[in-house]
């Protein structure tokens, strides 16, 4: 019975249970696929706006990689979505709960055929590249971030990387941040440093058998891509920084940052 928005779009529709262990998120656990999930949105109403706006990053995380319908929904109702916590305005308001089924029923196509993750292709994973390692990274300091702010960020660093390979447009990229915006979650993160992005790509490689990086090639489209250079690799993560920080106000953390990743380019 998910009780926030996170589970509710999330953790109840999938087979995994896990534990952080040894500084990694969710390193240990099992697949346990649920009998029944019962469902019921009145539980948002004991959450707060910060924590509706968590779960809605993965209900992002889906409208980027597999429905524009639901991209647009978030594009129009996002922030009342949010601090109306899904309530909806009258008997004719759709927006919420046609929001919460399509991000539950664009998760079950992804999951259902691919169960036990016999592959790992997966566009589920989209937010989860390198946000992991944010997540873990930040906890326990004054930058703590949710679950889903760190899928934020690391969905905006996706998005400026596939805009940077040709992939989407620089429209596409402005709508997919400005929708992000409105789900009132991060982009940034100054606790992604140069040193820690480089490290959780390596670990992205490792644990995934190769780059496998979900990114968008349309609103609402996506597809799996390997093979990026280091060089735009780190292109995209210096044009990241200097779209997503500004509103953050870091800008001497990012000036540090610029310079970080000049001098592991020249080594």
């Amino acid at each position: 019975v998910p009780t926030t928005t996170l589970s509710y779009v999330d953790a109840s529709v999938g087979a995994k249970s896990g534990v952080n262990f040894g500084g990694s998120k969710n390193r240990l656990g099992g697949y346990v696929p649920p009998c029944a999930a019962l469902l019921d949105s009145c539980f948002f109403e004991t959450q707060e706006c910060r924590d509706v706006s968590n779960g809605m990053a993965e209900m992002a995380k889906m409208a980027i990689m597999k429905s524009e319908e639901l991209f647009e929904l978030l594009e129009a109702h996002g922030p009342r979505l949010s601090t109306e916590k899904f309530a909806p305005r009258g008997a004719s308001d759709r927006a919420p709960g046609r929001v919460l089924q399509l991000s539950i029923e664009t998760m079950l196509e992804e999951l259902a055929p691919n169960l036990w993750e016999h592959s790992l292709d997966r566009l589920v994973d989209f937010g989860h590249c390198i946000g992991q390692d944010l997540e873990m990274a930040a906890l326990g300091t004054e930058r703590e971030l949710m679950h889903g702010e760190s899928v934020a960020c690391d969905m905006a660093f996706m998005a400026v990387l596939s805009e940077h390979l040709g992939l989407i447009s620089a429209a596409q990229l402005d709508r997919t941040l400005n929708m992000l915006r409105r789900c009132q979650v991060p982009l940034w993160s100054p606790v992604m440093t140069y040193d820690l992005f480089a490290e959780a790509v390596a670990n992205r490689v490792k644990n995934s058998m190769g780059q496998k990086f979900p990114l968008p090639v349309g609103i609402g489209k996506a597809r799996i891509v390997n093979d990026v250079s280091d060089q735009d690799l780190r292109s995209a993560f210096l044009k990241w920084q200097s779209s997503c920080s500004v509103e953050a106000g870091e800008a001497d953390a990012v000036e540090v940052q610029a310079r970080r990743v000049s001098e592991a380019a020249i080594a």
